[in-house]
């Protein structure tokens, strides 16, 4: 007599019925004109329970086949969605967090990246939490790899994308701190037009801490070549008690320098809090990496940048906000002839102008020793040459 206690056993192992048959233990031997034993037994099986449910008799609880859990497995439940797409963003995010450039440029590591790694990490914890079955499984293993192994596409496909079709360049997660507050330097290639390093402004007008940073980047810029294009204007932005700072607006400024290239990405539009747009793959990386999504923004020859605080103080110029004192012409004029009298906006605008012409001097291939050789050297006043030749000095 067939020990089906036993059959209900091995299925629910995985054996299939062929090697069930052969089992010893089982009991089952199948007249000669049965054919295959596997299939008879099957057979005789699916009689037998059906003849259970005719009488009225509950089948016993039999445990799902290894066969039969791999099949709900496969399905699309929560546990499996969470490990498919936990390795896909958990490898994005970390290639993204530490190659900004151009692996996070679709998008950044933090917020979005984080934040769907986050979504889909508690996706699968609680699809783990509610599942009845095996947490770990051939098929969740597979799965896994498969996630893996997108992620890693994923992230590739974005960099060589952005490198080969868009020229981006590739920048590190982070840098060193330069003197000079708020400098840091990246190990990165050279940011450079026409083998001119380029001098790239981040900001909008109605920005007060933008406004007042315009100055530095103005008076750095007149000083490696001759500018148009700007024109001067206030900050009309938050936050309260800085609002209507005296700016020299850079967004149409066109500089004309044999040494010196400059690029712009300034809002001039009257919506408070919005952000410039950028018009290429350099611009963007720099912005992603470095800004900390805040302006004003400045990068010098891709290797020295200023972002996540201010150039100037914009409260140091609230003597002239708002037109008052002469405003914004008034602080043009001081700047333009570097006016050191007392309560001169020169004096709270020079010492972050001088630090700007440094690194720009510094990615010219300038030293302390050669500064004199260059170029755009001799029309320095002497203040200015002391000054710059001393921060040059410090830079690594």
């Amino acid at each position: 007599m067939v020990d089906w206690d036993r059959v209900e056993e091995l299925r629910s192992k995985g054996w299939d019925w062929d090697k069930i048959a052969n089992d010893p233990k089982v009991a089952f031997h199948p007249d000669s004109s049965m054919g295959e034993p596997g299939r008879a037994l099957r057979g005789l099986y699916h009689r037998q329970r059906s003849r259970q449910r005719r009488q009225g008799e509950a089948p016993k609880a039999v445990a799902p086949s290894k066969e039969d859990r791999e099949k709900v497995e496969r399905k699309w439940t929560l546990p499996r969605i969470g490990y498919l797409l936990v390795p896909v963003f958990g490898i994005w995010f970390a290639l993204a967090y530490f190659i900004p450039s151009p692996v996070g440029l679709v998008l950044p590591a933090i917020p979005y990246l984080a934040l769907g790694l986050v979504i889909v990490a508690f996706l699968l914890l609680f699809g783990l939490f509610r599942a009845t079955g095996t947490r770990w499984s051939k098929v969740y293993r597979s799965t896994l790899v498969t996630g893996i192994i997108l992620g890693l596409v994923i992230s590739g496909v974005i960099a060589l994308g952005g490198i080969l079709f868009f020229g981006c360049p590739v920048l590190p997660s982070s840098g060193t701190s330069e003197p000079g507050q708020g400098w840091i330097s990246v190990s990165a290639s050279p940011w450079q037009d026409g083998g001119r390093p380029v001098v790239y402004f981040y900001g909008a007008t109605w920005c007060p801490y933008c406004s007042a940073s315009s100055w530095a980047i103005w008076k750095a810029l007149t000083e490696f070549g001759t500018v148009s294009g700007a024109y001067t204007g206030y900050s009309y932005g938050p936050p309260e008690g800085l609002q209507y700072v005296p700016e020299m607006v850079l967004a149409n400024a066109n500089l004309v320098s044999s040494v010196v290239a400059f690029q712009v990405s300034e809002y001039v539009a009257g919506s408070d809090g919005t952000f410039p747009t950028t018009s290429n793959c350099y611009q963007q990386a720099y912005v992603t990496a470095y800004s900390g999504s805040s302006i004003p923004f400045v990068v010098v020859n891709g290797q020295y940048v200023h972002g996540g605080s201010s150039l100037i103080d914009p409260s140091n110029l609230q003597t002239w906000a708002g037109g008052a004192n002469g405003g914004a012409s008034a602080v043009q004029n001081a700047v333009a002839s570097e006016n050191t009298a007392a309560g001169s906006p020169w004096l709270q605008i020079q010492g972050q102008s001088w630090w700007l012409m440094a690194f720009i001097a510094k990615s010219t291939g300038a030293t302390p020793a050669n500064l004199a050789l260059q170029p755009y050297y001799s029309g320095w006043s002497s203040a200015t040459r002391s000054s710059v030749a001393s921060d040059l000095a410090q830079i690594a």
